[in-house]
């Protein structure tokens, strides 16, 4: 038998809510991040709406010194420093200036891209031979690791220190795979999470693939549509989620608050075989991790109360949730509580698993179901399998015992983890 594993912390920088306390209210209300970006029209985008969070400068200024500010140009690490420095605080953890590192704690923080304004800013000094105006750091703001390392160093985290990236899949392996490390009793506790950059350079290959809407430019609240008849692609989005893991011997001699417990979960890929290809899932990929999750969690299909899926209001929403039905074995009134938080913040990429995880488990500190916007007409595949009051589009009071989070990302690969409410 391992440790159980408890969650004791949450921080968030997302569209559309700063800090647990908004962002709650938020996915509550169903609060829209989601806006016109001139930008994008500027550069002549088909679509010309995202979703990024809004950090004022002098909200930056209470998480990064002076020096850690000069020549700060990475989007990222600024969501990311942010969202896991309010976790680790709500984890009722202190930063200790000491000189000797916090062996027992880590950090495994997760990113797809780091980075990209920097490096162009970068690429254009080189180019114009002007090597020395680098400055010193460059490296460490575009290195894919520079977000754990500036955490694991704010934090003083003696444990191990990494960065993960397995596109939309990156924030949800993440958590398995703190949870995993401190399991088996490698740590005491793990800061986990993920982040994504914003911006054109970022979010410019997927409009090349037109996967995007492209007809909300001048109705942005309304173009992300998870699970609807009249989805038309996914909005690019941004941010950072994290979650400050612990071993729940740990977090009883701390007095810890307990949020939730991870029972585990499962990853694995399709291998690009069969349907799965570099865009696409394979169907049983998808199926075998959803089981082995239920499976490892040691759970019952049944006992589910509500699915947070993946849901990028794309052609394949109604694909995933006839996944999820064969995986499970429920349909109809029988199937759990669905719901997609990107009606409100569009698809945050490699910050989604980490930021949706977070709404999750809000879920169940607040005894709610947070509702589906923009999808108040069903996708007509999706309503054969389940029954329409599984969809709720208003936020209901409900109180789950155990909720499913699942990601599925680029290159076919799949994270599932299971979140349940924490009991003696």
């Amino acid at each position: 038998m391992g440790k159980r594993v408890v969650i004791t912390g949450l921080g968030v920088c997302a569209p559309n809510g700063i800090g647990i306390s908004d962002f709650t209210t938020a996915l509550q209300n169903g609060k829209s991040g989601i806006r016109f970006q001139p930008q994008l029209q500027e550069l002549k985008f088909g679509c010309q709406v995202a979703a990024e969070p809004l950090v004022k400068d002098n909200l930056v200024n209470q998480y990064f010194t002076p020096l850690q500010l000069r020549g700060l140009n990475a989007s990222g690490i600024v969501y990311g420093v942010i969202a896991g420095t309010d976790a680790w605080k709500d984890a009722g953890l202190s930063i200790i200036e000491d000189s000797s590192p916090d062996w027992d704690s880590g950090v495994i923080f997760g990113t797809g891209i780091l980075g990209v304004d920097k490096f162009r800013e970068s690429i254009h000094l080189v180019d114009d031979k002007n090597v020395r105006r680098l400055g010193s750091t460059t490296v460490s703001q575009t290195m894919a690791s520079g977000i754990s390392a500036y955490l694991g160093g704010i934090f003083g985290c003696g444990n191990q220190v990494t960065t993960n990236s397995s596109a939309c899949t990156t924030g949800t392996e993440g958590i398995l795979m703190a949870y995993d490390r401190i399991h088996s009793g490698k740590a005491k506790r793990m800061l986990t999470g993920s982040c994504s950059d914003s911006g054109p350079y970022v979010w410019g290959g997927f409009d090349a693939m037109r996967i995007l809407p492209r007809s909300y430019n001048d109705n942005p609240t309304k173009a992300s549509r998870p699970m609807s008849a009249d989805a038309a692609g996914f909005v690019p989005g941004s941010g950072a989620g994290a979650l400050v893991l612990e071993s729940l011997e740990s977090a009883m001699e701390r007095g810890a608050r307990i949020y939730a417990e991870v029972l585990g979960g499962a990853v694995n890929s399709g291998g690009q075989r069969g349907e799965g290809t570099m865009t696409a899932p394979n169907s049983e990929a998808v199926q075998r991790c959803i089981s082995e999750a239920v499976m490892n969690a040691n759970i019952l299909s049944t006992d589910i109360d509500v699915i947070n899926g993946h849901l990028t209001a794309t052609a394949k929403d109604p694909m995933e949730i006839e996944n999820w039905s064969m995986a499970l074995k429920r349909s109809k009134l029988d199937f759990p509580f669905v719901n997609s938080f990107k009606g409100m913040f569009g698809h945050c990429l490699a910050a989604a698993g980490s930021i949706e995880s977070v709404g999750a488990v809000l879920q169940l500190k607040h005894n709610q179901v947070f509702g589906n916007t923009n999808c108040e007409k069903l996708h007509a595949d999706i309503e054969k399998l389940v029954d329409r009051s599984r969809i709720p589009t208003q936020t209901i009071n409900y109180t789950p015992n155990i909720i499913a989070k699942a990601s599925f990302g680029f290159g076919d690969v799949n994270a599932c983890v299971i979140f349940k409410r924490y009991s003696d």
